[in-house]
């Protein structure tokens, strides 16, 4: 063998070493695309996130939308994966993992900054939480848990409900006598029972500026609603005990462009960041992952925000896999419930 052909074949030898140890990686692209859900929060994301990344890394930030997993499922039905990121809702990302449509995290490359623990999974970055919680008027009888929300004889008036059992069941099996610390696996036949008691009372609503908006034009006493929809309200009254405490979450696509992927991971690690996500708390009452983001947090609104210590200890964990993996009874119970109305 000739010295440059020995030369050529060592360093194709020295390359597959490193690669199979993992030293030899993707450069990052020079873009990353994401799909996100849009709306305030991507707005606040986009000027405290992606704007220093950019400028730090280099990498432009494209954004589309919608997100979700309808999106994703056509995505990979394509063949043309050309995102890196995508904002899922819980139980999106449950299905979308069970199904197939994404990578793990290298969660080795992100080095994250602190995150809180179940904000981290293995195919899931938990992107910010929110809480679903209850409200009232201030002239109405103030509830402190759900058994007295939905006591309609003691704290009579109208309840105004979602229309999605995932944000009401569990609050109704509790009212029900089901301990909040042990909610799941969800105790379907207790939580229609509940409803089916109140159902006289409700009003459901299906966009979440309503479940304020009802209570404003007294067209009901009580609400469940999205604490964003809610604690910025002067005029009503909320309270975050046993509220259900979510998450959105950052997923990465299967069959993503490698290099885009590695981008992925550097923006990861830059939204970890503590600094960061309190930026985003400065136009959004809604708080990441980081479990040191108290202190940084506006001190005249922490009561407001779903991960501050005080309002994140009444509360428990919605678990997005029981959802998933007992979605078609809950439909189903759900439907024959509201159909008999």
């Amino acid at each position: 063998m000739t010295k440059p052909a020995l030369l050529q074949a060592s360093l194709l030898s020295l390359a597959a070493v490193l690669a199979f140890s993992g030293q030899v990686t993707a450069e990052p692209a020079k873009t990353l695309r994401i799909l996100t859900a849009g709306g305030e929060w991507t707005d606040a994301v986009t000027k405290c996130v992606d704007g220093p990344f950019e400028k730090k890394y280099g990498i432009k930030v494209e954004l589309d939308t919608p997100a979700g997993y309808a999106k994703l499922a056509g995505l990979a039905q394509s063949g043309n994966v050309n995102v890196a990121l995508m904002d899922l809702e819980t139980s999106e990302l449950e299905r979308a993992n069970a199904n197939g449509l994404l990578d793990n995290i290298d969660w080795d490359k992100v080095k994250p900054f602190e995150m809180f623990p179940d904000a981290k999974k293995p195919y899931g970055f938990a992107s910010t939480y929110f809480s679903t919680i209850m409200a009232w008027r201030p002239d109405a009888k103030a509830p402190s848990n759900w058994v007295e929300f939905f006591d309609t004889q003691n704290f009579p008036g109208k309840r105004a409900l979602p229309d999605y059992p995932g944000y009401v069941l569990a609050f109704a099996a509790i009212a029900d006598g089901v301990d909040p610390t042990k909610v799941f696996p969800l105790d379907l036949d207790r939580a229609f029972k509940t409803l089916e008691r109140v159902k006289g009372d409700v009003i459901w609503w299906t966009a979440g500026g309503q479940s304020a908006q009802l209570l404003q034009d007294n067209e009901a006493q009580y609400s469940i609603g999205w604490s964003g929809r809610i604690v910025t309200k002067n005029d009503l009254k909320h309270s975050f005990n046993q509220g259900m405490l979510d998450t959105s979450w950052w997923g990465m696509p299967k069959g993503a462009d490698p290099a885009m992927q590695e981008a992925a991971l550097l923006y990861l690690h830059e939204y970890s960041d503590p600094k960061q996500q309190a930026c985003i708390a400065q136009y959004i009452s809604y708080t990441g992952p980081s479990p040191e983001l108290d202190p940084l947090l506006p001190q005249d609104k922490l009561d407001q925000f779903p991960n501050f210590k005080k309002n994140r200890d009444v509360q428990y964990v919605t678990d997005g896999k029981w959802w998933y993996d007992n979605a078609a009874e809950v439909e189903k119970r759900w439907q024959e419930f509201k159909l008999a109305q």
